[in-house]
């Protein structure tokens, strides 16, 4: 593991593929990414609030232990948790839904996500065909899920979130993409999957009996991500995009140091280097 960090480093992608647990639920203040939109959640995994007169739309909900912080961000940016209408998942991992059920009942929101999530989220149990079985803790049911289908449009009063399907990383996972306006300007925002090519011990995304298609669902994913109108990105673990390092220029440019259109190619050519070091440790071994 240290020598692809290293050669991951060297190659310029920067916190490339975050430990299990490390530093999910660091504190972090909620700030405004551009517009109506903010970011609530803690450092190490991202939550993102789309905020409208007639209802927010929360996506995702963090770890097991981050909706206290989650709750706490919304109420200090004037808002309310309990006017989040739908919580929108990327993907069925605990470090991304683990706090959606908590969230929901103090919401009473919809869980929106992809079909193949939607019963892992239902049980709280990942299922065999995810590329990490195994080494998944099991996490709250969520009560109230719905499928959402690639290219549908989640609509709220003014607000129009689109799910665009990006399986891989699992089989459920789904990136979101809207607009938010400020200064006279509108910026396509994207609410980016993972994309790593992380597996168990025995997992091999050269080709595997548990989920076939994993190799050719990533790529295809990589390819969707690269090719979104992306104007502000926000990927599932922040630090993956270099969220951070747009952050901490914010002091002097505002909300503009969000601004970079070459974020989303950026992340999936990241994502595409990873991939093709995963295959190649497992072409190696035996």
């Amino acid at each position: 593991m240290k020598h692809i960090r290293l050669a991951l480093a060297l190659a310029g992608l920067v916190a490339a593929m975050p430990s299990i647990g490390s530093d999910w639920d660091a504190p972090q203040e909620p700030f405004a990414l551009f517009g109506n939109s903010y970011y609530v959640g803690p450092h190490g995994v991202a939550s993102v609030l789309i905020t409208s007169k007639e209802g927010h739309i929360l996506i995702d909900g963090g770890s097991d232990k981050s909706p206290k912080q989650i709750v706490a961000h919304i109420r200090q940016l004037g808002f309310k948790p309990e006017d989040i209408r739908f919580i929108l998942v990327s993907h069925e991992h605990i470090d991304h839904a683990g706090g959606v059920a908590e969230l929901q009942q103090l919401s009473n929101a919809e869980v929106l996500t992809g079909a193949a999530a939607v019963p892992v989220l239902r049980s709280g149990e990942a299922g065999r065909n995810d590329p990490q079985y195994g080494s998944l803790p099991k996490m709250a049911p969520v009560a109230r899920v719905r499928a959402v289908r690639d290219g549908e449009v989640v609509k709220l009063g003014p607000l129009a979130v689109t799910m665009h399907a990006t399986p891989g990383h699992t089989q459920g996972g789904a990136s979101w993409t809207w607009q938010s306006s400020e200064g006279g300007r509108t910026a396509n925002m994207v609410y980016a999957d993972s994309l790593n090519a992380n597996g168990n011990k025995t997992f091999r995304y050269s080709g595997d009996p548990a989920y076939p298609t994993a190799l050719a669902d990533l790529e295809r994913s990589i390819g969707t991500v690269a090719a979104l109108p992306c104007d502000v990105l926000v990927s599932a673990h922040p630090e993956v995009s270099n969220l951070w390092m747009r952050y901490a220029r914010r002091v002097q440019l505002g909300t503009a140091a969000f601004i970079d259109t070459n974020a989303c190619r950026t992340y999936a050519d990241n994502a595409r280097t990873r991939l093709q070091q995963r295959l190649d440790e497992e072409r190696a071994k035996p």
